[in-house]
């Protein structure tokens, strides 16, 4: 995979020769043993070269030089050919001999020049001394930061009161470099003894019990007792272990190894062969523990060769090849600065062998840009600010306890840096089982359920209670010790400032307020790379809090397959079929009269008739025939398939919109959190979730586009529209709006289960990668003692008892009965079919209302108009009543009062010509003799 990777990268590199073309050429200078500076090298112009974001359509050229190590006239001679083909700087990584005849080079031609001192034999670094530029005008920069190791040896031995010690170092090792720290250390008092170890170890403890007599061997042992080596790892390790087996060192030994680059092998074979106490110095860059920052700087991608931990690529390379690749990234961004500003100056072929030759007019300009730029690249932040140099360093103090035996446990003491100087204790503390009249001071900060304030009496101290209180109290009755607690002045937990201080209760550990720290604090990368934390006492996941999504009750639910627009035209259809059937009834019965002088038979021909018939065939309840013509069956069949296909639809749709309507649509997962958009949902501004969401969204590594899609709603306007200050605000907000707030997962369900309405439900992850801890001082002497009690607590299983305290299974409110399916919620509800039940008494009602209104008006109207039975004395008319058994009734206007006269004999009744007769008489041939009577209108003409 890796020989893949820098083959594609040499083909990329190759693709883009440097020509005229290119208006960005670099130089660079190695040794030729440093075969890893050249592969770096390649791999971050390659990176550069894939990446459009640095330097958009420009691309960056190059010409490397190998030289011979510690050669300075050829180094001269490659620097002035590359500088013959024109570059805008030049890059080197050589020893301190080569870089001071470049140095001369370069700022004679105004090439800015950054250089990394390598040491490629192990052994510790010394600086390099420079000559000073004749016109104060210095074109070189110093990519790795000056020596360090001489600061923190001082700090070392004033920590552990050494008043008198041994400092042993190769015979390679330029002693001029511990001038400044044997000036410091006579100021201060101190008895220092220098003494140089050959490369043959063992032949220095021969020499040692040949000249030495036995008081000078007793004296010369108890020097050894407080002993400094600046070695290589494998010299000091031959060292050590010559001194154990020639008995110069005891259990009471103390050494303290000092070198900027030594491997985590190398520690654990010093360690092992080591007798009494070791203390080790060397330099971290804490960024490399957490991948998701370590792969972006500054919106730009590193290589996923130094980013994959899988791949171990990043833990083979040296010191100074991080350093060359961080110097090539420094390039770039002063490049994109001059391209952004518009100030380039193009780049000049300059020929040093002639004395007529002038240097390049643009060089104190680019070296101006590179000077005010800052990267932050895989070795931390980088600047040249500090006198031409790269100020940024960090030290790591790992250590061992004093022990005769030799497989001993090294753990992280105390860190360095060149801001705020030790950060931690050296101090050895033998605490074994208990803490008997020790008090600690204890810094807190208010998080349900962990830390709460109790019921407090007046005039006496605050009281409070909790999980990590309950976790406390139980290591104190375990321990012995008492404790005095105090609340947090800004209320943070704490996270690193700009000027590398910290804020919270972090900030009051480094600071020294404070022994230990109780919250619900959590155990990140960054906080452990300033202070202590005990074992996790329980686990950490991010949770999604929100309102429980309430049941939207809607009676008419049955309507919902079709929108309001399809059923206004299936009502609509309905009476405009009903009218062309009728009218072509009207049409066929004019017809027929026509031809034949008799109407066809038929149930109906009303409106009122056809409409019904429409209808009852629309709700499939079937109807009279009336297919009389071709064209009423057309009709008909059309209107039979569009109900057919009406019907289905509805079926369908009505299935599938009451299985969604059943279907829990919570928030589930951030997945489903990402997808949605009518839930607005954010987290604390600068907290520990704040920058995990911003490390995993920002990371390009990611596949997955869930976190992305997160941060980018979380981050809007910086966090102030979506975000909140406190998580107390987020609850509330949770509560109150539809609003989802994105916390540790143990504070939401907590508010979940006491909140007083039970509206609050979570959802999210379970998993937990990290956890919450106790954080103490850098190097406490109780780390591992509460360590061990925690683990204890927890196989006893009072740690679980304490949570079942805290977070109930079933609590004031159940969680479970909203995030878990029920049976029962399968079936359909009484509200799914209001609807129906409300048509159906609709339609009674109104049955009933038209049935009252029909009596009503039929008894008014009846009463109004006494219908009278009409006789007469006409013999045929008397047979035709007769004949039918019929009645004539009068319906119309009655006739005028005549004037009284004299009687005339009875004769046919004689009606108005407007009146109306009815004729009511039984069908004969009917079966039965019930009398169902037929109505008849006639008017008479």
């Amino acid at each position: 995979m890796e020989l893949l990777l820098i083959c594609f990268s040499f083909w990329i590199l190759h693709r883009n020769p440097a020509n005229a073309d290119s208006i960005i050429h670099i130089g660079a200078i190695f040794e030729e043993n440093a075969v890893k500076d050249d592969e770096i090298f390649q791999l971050a112009i390659s990176d550069l070269s894939l990446n459009d974001d640095i330097l958009q359509s420009e691309k960056i050229t190059h010409s490397v030089k190998l030289i011979e190590p510690n050669n300075p006239f050829q180094a001269v001679q490659e620097a002035c050919e590359l500088m013959n083909q024109g570059i805008l700087a030049l890059v080197t990584s050589t020893g301190c001999a080569a870089a001071s005849a470049l140095q001369s080079l370069t700022d004679a031609m105004h090439i800015p020049h950054l250089f990394i001192q390598r040491n490629g034999d192990g052994g510790p670094r010394t600086a390099c001394q420079l000559n000073p530029s004749p016109d104060g005008e210095s074109y070189t920069l110093a990519a790795r930061p000056p020596v360090r190791i001489n600061d923190v040896l001082l700090t070392l031995v004033s920590e552990f009161h050494w008043q008198k010690f041994i400092i042993f170092y190769e015979s390679d090792y330029d002693i001029r470099g511990l001038q400044t720290f044997m000036d410091q250390a006579s100021r201060l008092g101190l008895d220092v003894s220098l003494q140089r170890v050959d490369r043959n170890v063992s032949r220095v403890f021969t020499d040692l019990f040949s000249t030495m007599r036995t008081e000078e061997l007793n004296r010369y042992r108890d020097t050894l007792r407080r002993a400094v080596l600046l070695m290589s790892p494998r010299g000091a390790q031959v060292f050590i272990h010559q001194a154990v087996e020639t008995n110069l060192a005891s259990k009471d030994s103390h050494w303290v190894y000092a070198n900027e680059e030594v491997s985590d092998a190398d520690i654990m074979e010093l360690i092992h062969s080591s007798l009494g106490r070791m203390t080790i110095i060397r330099q971290v860059f804490p960024l490399w523990r957490d991948t998701n920052v370590r792969c972006m700087r500054n919106n730009h991608r590193i290589s996923s060769l130094l980013c994959d931990p899988q791949e171990g690529y990043l833990q083979s390379l040296e010191v100074s090849n991080l350093y060359l690749y961080d110097s090539v990234l420094m390039l770039a961004n002063a490049f994109y600065r001059k391209l952004e500003d518009r100030k380039w100056h193009s780049m000049a072929s300059l020929n040093c062998m002639r004395k007529s030759t002038k240097p390049w007019n643009g060089g104190w300009s680019m070296l101006d840009t590179i000077q005010k730029g800052r990267i932050s690249g895989l070795t931390g932040m980088m600047d040249f600010r500090a006198e031409g140099s790269n100020s940024h360093v960090q030290f790591e103090i790992l250590g061992t306890s004093y022990s005769e035996t030799f497989m001993k446990d090294v753990k992280r003491l105390a860190s360095w840096d060149s801001t705020r100087g030790l950060n931690g204790s050296l101090k050895e503390n033998r605490i074994e089982s208990g803490m008997q009249g020790v008090t600690l001071k204890i810094v807190t900060l208010l998080e349900e359920p962990f830390v709460m304030v109790a019921e407090n009496i007046l005039g006496q101290p605050k009281r409070y209670k909790g999980f990590s209180i309950d976790v406390l109290d139980a290591l104190a009755k375990i321990l012995g010790f008492k404790y005095d607690i105090y609340q947090v002045g800004d209320g943070k937990y704490g996270s690193a400032l700009p000027n590398g201080s910290w804020n919270g209760v972090i900030g009051e550990l480094i600071g020294k307020r404070a022994d230990l720290a109780v919250s619900a604090i959590t155990i990140t990368p960054e906080r452990e790379s300033v202070v202590d934390f005990s074992k996790r006492y329980l686990d950490y996941s991010v949770g999604i809090l929100m309102r429980k999504s309430e049941e939207k009750i809607n009676i008419f639910s049955l309507l919902a397959p079709f929108d309001l627009a399809v059923w206004a035209c299936i009502a609509a259809a309905i009476p405009v079929v009903g009218i062309m059937i009728f009218l072509l009834r009207r049409i066929q019965a004019v017809r027929c009269h026509s031809n034949t002088g008799h109407p066809p038979p038929s149930t109906s021909t009303s409106l009122q008739s056809a409409i019904w018939i429409v209808y009852g065939a629309f709700v499939q309840q079937g109807s009279d025939s009336i297919l009389g013509s071709v064209a009423l069956r057309i009709v008909m069949g059309s209107w039979w398939l569009f109900t057919l296909i009406v019907c289905s639809s509805y079926t369908a749709n009505l299935a599938a919109y009451l299985t969604v309507s059943r279907m829990d649509n919570a928030v589930r997962s951030f997945q489903d959190l990402s997808k949605q958009v009518d839930l607005a949902y954010g987290t604390v501004r600068d907290s520990t979730v704040y920058e995990y969401f911003r490390a995993k969204g920002t990371n390009p590594l990611e596949q997955d586009s869930t976190f992305a899609e997160l941060w980018k709603v979380v981050n809007k306007n910086n966090g102030f529209d979506n975000s909140v200050s406190s998580p107390s605000e987020g609850i509330k907000k949770a509560k109150r709006e539809s609003y989802a707030f994105l916390w540790d997962m143990a504070v939401v369900e907590y508010a979940a289960l006491t909140d007083d309405d039970c509206t609050l439900t979570i959802a999210g992850n379970s998993m937990s990668t990290r956890g919450y801890g106790m954080a103490l001082q850098h190097g406490s002497p109780y780390r591992d003692l509460f360590s061990q009690k925690i683990l204890e607590l927890q196989e006893k299983g009072d740690l679980d008892i304490l949570k079942q305290k805290w977070w109930p299974k079933k609590g004031r409110c159940d969680l479970q009965s909203h995030t878990d399916a029920q049976p029962e919620g399968r079936a359909l509800r009484l509200h799914s079919f209001a609807g129906v039940f409300c048509i159906l008494a609709a339609g009674l009602l109104l049955a009933l209302l038209v049935a009252a209104l029909e009596t009503w008006w039929n008894s008014n109207h009846c009463r109004r108009e006494q219908p009278k039975e009409v006789t007469t004395d006409n013999s045929s008319g008397q047979a035709l009543l007769n004949q039918n058994r019929a009645m004539v009734v009068t319906t119309g206007p009655p006739a005028p009062p005549r004037p009284r006269s004299r009687p005339r004999p009875p004769g046919p009744p004689v009606l108005p010509r407007d009146a109306t007769a009815t004729l009511y008489f039984m069908d004969p041939a009917g079966a039965d003799a019930s009398p169902d009577l037929v109505e008849l209108q006639y008017t008479q003409l």
